[in-house]
């Protein structure tokens, strides 16, 4: 397994994951429990999104096009 996404928050990791997935790459979103157990700390950059080794230079490319606005859904 290999990090390839740090989110500000559970919702962004999920969105990523969810984009990983629909383009047939498996997907987990860890960490994001963390943010109920932080108490009065900002609840940002604690989830992330991890992919499987073989997957990780498809999931970074995803992950960069998501980051600069450039990812479209291919239909």
């Amino acid at each position: 397994m290999v990090k390839v996404f740090t989110a500000k928050n559970s919702i962004e990791a999920n969105i990523v994951k969810g984009m990983l997935e629909a383009n047939g790459i498996p997907a987990y979103v860890e960490g994001e429990y963390l943010q109920g157990a932080i108490g009065e700390l900002a609840a940002i950059d604690f989830a992330f999104v991890s992919v499987d080794d073989i997957n990780e230079s498809k999931a970074l490319n995803i992950v960069n096009e998501y980051e600069t606005g450039t990812y479209s859904i291919s239909v």
